[in-house]
């Protein structure tokens, strides 16, 4: 599991759910209305927002500084001739250095659900000598603005610089959470409206390479606070054919890497699917790995989703990200609705990753409690429950799961839940990865346009 005994990253947020039911005796009922007076049933609205850029004319579209936007079979933006330079003190390692950059900025994109949170997403290449900055600024219901907000600072390698979120972001109306924008106070009926992305592509000075970024968008949501969801009604059964990679077994490996395989549930549910699609580290790639480790490539997806300020390998873009440096492929970070999405998805032959917290009581058959962990869901039954390699498994032959339907829906949809010691805590309210080709199937690009990808 992801961190299990310490505070999620999302601890904080709970703060205000638990000013909004404080006194209460138990689970609020599903139907009661949220901070905006909604019905959390009865609103027909996909509660989420996606958008992206991919295409050239998206590119085209955006404000250039320094940078070009790049045709071909996968557009992009990259480098062209340097804005200026700039010096960056590594907050990981102390070490300051000049480099290179150029920039691009997205148009506005008004949001059609004005949100309470915004993750972003990015899929891109950064060869050696090179990284990238992702940031975001928007307008708030009430007409202020936002500051730009870093969202990220990545590079593929971890040679050049140490990949980081930017902690202590605030402008006492919201604040970034590691990877997610979020509204501080709900209940007052503060969302955010609109927003830009900018991409600021770094390079050693002097050279020629440069980041080539062929993704960047965002989710924003604005899903009703709940204890419990709607239940959904089965659809067909179906089961995907997904490698079986234990975290378990790596207890204690690389423990730099956030203590080793006990809490690397995002980065093995990752690599289950990469592999799922046909791509796998080279033997060159993982020459660096113990040969006396098995699954090296488990360790590698650890290094290289490794979060330095967070500390850990859960950092949900950042898994999107490496999934995206595999060939021609692509990985977004979104929110669904219900298993009815997730079953749109497996029709499709595309499996999820799932973000969901709960009590050992509440999901039969796991054997454990936790306060954040990453399953990838590869199939459903015939009765619609879930079948899932989770990989806080003793062994690969463990991972494969079945979980009752109603079970799993409500620990990875809701949005507050009561943790073991009886106070308010905060559920994912469906973040889910999704990781499919650069390219799609017709039947695939369907079923992401059905569930809100594009």
């Amino acid at each position: 599991m992801s961190r299990a005994e310490q505070p999620s990253r999302r601890t904080v947020l709970a703060a205000a759910v638990a000013a909004a039911v404080a006194g209460s005796a138990g689970p609020a009922a599903a139907d009661t209305p949220d901070a905006t007076g909604r019905d959390a049933e009865a609103d027909p609205v996909r509660p989420v927002d996606n958008r992206a850029w991919t295409a050239y004319a998206d590119w085209c579209g955006g404000t250039f500084k320094g940078s070009r936007a790049v045709a071909g079979t996968r557009p992009g933006v990259v480098i062209g001739t340097p804005a200026g330079t700039v010096d960056y003190t590594d907050p990981h390692t102390g070490k300051t250095a000049a480099w290179e950059y150029a920039t691009w900025t997205s148009p506005v994109h008004r949001l059609t659900v004005p949100a309470t949170e915004v993750i972003a997403s990015w899929n891109a290449r950064t060869p050696a000598g090179t990284w990238l900055q992702i940031e975001l600024t928007g307008t708030y219901s009430d007409g202020t603005a936002t500051p730009w907000y870093v969202m990220g600072r990545w590079a593929s390698g971890d040679q050049d610089i140490k990949r980081t979120s930017v902690d202590d972001q605030t402008d006492d109306k919201s604040t970034v959470w590691t990877d997610t924008f979020a509204i501080d106070d709900p209940a007052t009926g503060l969302r955010l409206v609109s927003y830009r992305l900018r991409l600021t592509l770094h390079r050693k000075p002097g050279t020629t390479a440069t980041p080539t970024v062929w993704r960047v968008g965002a989710m924003g949501s604005d899903v009703p606070d709940r204890f419990t969801v709607p239940a959904s009604t089965p659809g067909p059964a179906k089961e995907l054919v997904v490698p079986r990679y234990s975290q378990e077994i790596h207890s204690g490996q690389y423990p730099e890497y956030d203590n080793g395989g006990e809490a690397w549930c995002s980065p093995t549910s990752s690599q289950m699917i990469i592999e799922y699609w046909g791509r796998k580290p080279t033997a060159e790639q993982l020459a660096w790995v113990d040969p006396a480790y098995a699954d090296p490539q488990v360790c590698h997806a650890a290094r290289f989703t490794y979060d330095f300020q967070y500390g850990g390998c859960g950092n949900w873009p950042f898994n999107a990200a490496y999934a995206a440096t595999y060939q021609d492929f692509q990985g977004v970070v979104t929110r669904l609705g219900s298993l009815t999405d997730l079953e749109t998805l497996i029709a499709a032959g595309i499996p999820a990753i799932t973000s969901q917290s709960f009590l050992k009581t509440e999901l039969t058959g796991a054997g454990y409690g936790t306060s954040g962990h990453l399953m990838t869901v590869i199939g459903f039954t015939a009765d619609g429950d879930v079948i899932a390699n989770d990989p806080f498994s003793a062994t690969n032959e463990a991972v494969r799961r079945v979980y009752a339907r109603r079970e799993f829906e409500n620990i990875w949809l809701r949005t507050k839940r009561y943790n073991a010691s009886g106070k308010v805590a905060s559920g994912t309210g469906g973040v889910c990865y999704l990781y499919f080709p650069a390219r799609p199937t017709a039947a695939q690009l369907a079923a992401l346009a059905a569930v809100g990808v594009r």
